[in-house]
């Protein structure tokens, strides 16, 4: 076997992103929330970038400047004597005796603002956030405390809670919590822990199945219909689940009247206690771009929700110190490098302004329509066509639309919604897929209940508003808009 060692040249084109290139992307993506969070990790980390302060009016600063003889002794600045004597300053300090405690409680600490007289906004947010809401599995383990039982019954009750989920459902089998209490217990002790946790508020905590936690809930009601309900309950929730009432009605023998009544009752029983306790989920939408109408020249105006973005430069002294030769070459190179990324920082923030309101632009100019009338008038606008109109790459488009929503007079909608394909109708005019969905849900909600549309009917009834579209695409919608079948959402009186 033999090796060696040869060069060769070969050449090839290759796309290579310059940082600066890199950096303009990713601001460009950034929503209004993280671009503030990504300029205070510049702040931070970057000593030549600092926010741009209005000028004080030199005339009122020295209105506010007072001398030394007008403050109190107590209060002055705490400096050493030239001399040296310490003495004086410490007996200063003895003379201080805050109660720091109860200063750090003062509200008007608490309030306090910054140097520029601006509100703590970081403070405000902490105030105004609400506190952790108590979990399912806390809620219950402070109710398992006053439960009086054996030690034994106790330690299996715990592990119980601890095995409930979210919804408030025993998630594993019975027989399998033995392996949590980590002791012999014997099917009955089992039994009795658990019929101890279901005794715990919210009613129907604790079941193992939907039947028994409507069942558990169904004991606190009362009315001559209840027995009605529980039968229903035992033998046909499924049919009910599907809104088969006429199988019913063969099945029992009960009449449609009865059974409407029957589910009556049930549908005010909860198929998920345990969401009444815990954090929900709720996700905070900030727009980025706010649509106003214009009354008295007929037309949508756009401008950035940005007054909370802060505006940025580059430190005077140290771009003074930057062109300094008599400073080490060290120091002039470091601060030439955080300079620059500066630099690039404030124009990146600007360039994603630009981009955002020429895109904006193409918006309202081609969805007009929508603004004025309504879903149903949406066009489609491919991102292709906006990024030729604009003269940047459809990339740019698809970061600069990302994540970010749009308030108009007519609500908040992403971004991304207005960007969609389509079709032309029956006159030639283009329509987006989400105009249809709307036409759909009209459609849909204008029905006769009695009588609901098929998928088959509501292509026909969408034929006959010049909209020419496929059984499948109407079935497809219909899931995305979370429109129940034809038979669940016939209603039988």
């Amino acid at each position: 076997m033999r090796l060696d060692i040869s060069q060769q040249m070969k050449m090839d084109q290759r796309m290579m992103l310059a940082p600066r290139m890199i950096q303009s992307m990713e601001i460009l993506q950034l929503p209004i929330l993280a671009l503030q969070e990504r300029i205070e990790q510049e702040l931070l980390s970057n000593p030549t970038l600092e926010l741009e302060e209005p000028n004080l009016d030199e005339d009122a600063a020295s209105e506010t400047q007072v001398s030394d003889e007008e403050i109190p002794y107590s209060e002055r600045t705490l400096t050493l004597n030239e001399d040296k004597n310490k003495s004086e300053d410490f007996a200063r300090l003895e003379e201080q005796d805050y109660d720091y405690a109860d200063y750090m409680n003062r509200a008007d600490y608490v309030r306090r603002t910054n140097d520029d007289g601006e509100p703590d906004r970081k403070l405000e947010a902490m105030q105004n956030t609400a506190a952790p809401a108590q979990t399912l599995n806390e809620y219950l383990h402070d109710q398992w405390l006053l439960v009086e039982c054996e030690p034994v019954i106790n330690r299996i009750g715990k592990a119980i809670i601890d095995l409930i989920n979210d919804d408030g459902y025993l998630s594993i089998n019975l027989n399998d919590i033995r392996d949590f209490v980590q002791e012999s217990v014997t099917d009955d002790q089992l039994e009795e822990a658990l019929g101890l946790v279901q005794t715990l508020d919210p009613t129907g905590v604790g079941a193992r199945d939907l039947t028994e936690c409507m069942l558990m809930q169904l004991q606190e009601h009362e009315g001559e219909d209840i027995n009605l309900a529980r039968d229903l309950i035992l033998r046909h929730l499924k049919d009910i689940e599907g809104n088969r009432y006429p199988l019913i009605v063969k099945k029992s023998g009960y009449s449609i009247e009865e059974i409407l009544r029957g589910v009556k009752i049930i549908s005010r029983l909860d198929p998920r206690p345990g969401l009444q306790y815990g954090t929900p989920n709720i996700n905070y939408i900030i727009p980025d771009i706010i649509v106003e109408y214009d009354e008295d020249n007929d037309l949508y105006t756009a401008h950035l929700a940005d007054e909370t973005v802060p505006t940025l430069r580059i430190n005077s002294d140290y771009a003074g110190m930057a062109r300094n030769r008599q400073i080490d070459t060290k120091t002039r190179d470091f601060l030439k490098n955080n300079i620059q990324s500066a630099r690039w920082l404030i124009e990146s923030i600007q360039q994603r302004k630009q981009t955002l309101l020429n895109v904006v632009q193409q918006v309202l100019f081609t969805q007009r329509e929508f603004f004025d009338k309504g879903a149903q008038a949406l066009k489609p606008l491919p991102m292709v066509e906006v990024a030729e109109k604009l003269g940047i790459h459809v990339t740019t488009v698809s970061r600069a639309v990302s994540g970010k929503y749009m308030q108009t007079p007519t609500g908040i909608y992403p971004l991304k919604f207005f960007f969609s394909g389509g079709t032309e109708n029956a006159s030639g005019d283009a329509v987006s897929w989400d105009a249809i969905k709307a036409k759909l849900q009209e459609i849909v909600d204008n029905e006769d209940k009695k009588k609901p549309f098929s998928d088959d009917e509501l292509v026909e009834e969408l034929k006959k508003n010049g909209l020419e579209v496929a059984r499948r695409t109407v079935a497809k919608y219909r899931n995305v808009l979370k429109i129940p079948t034809a038979r669940q959402r016939k209603q039988f009186i």
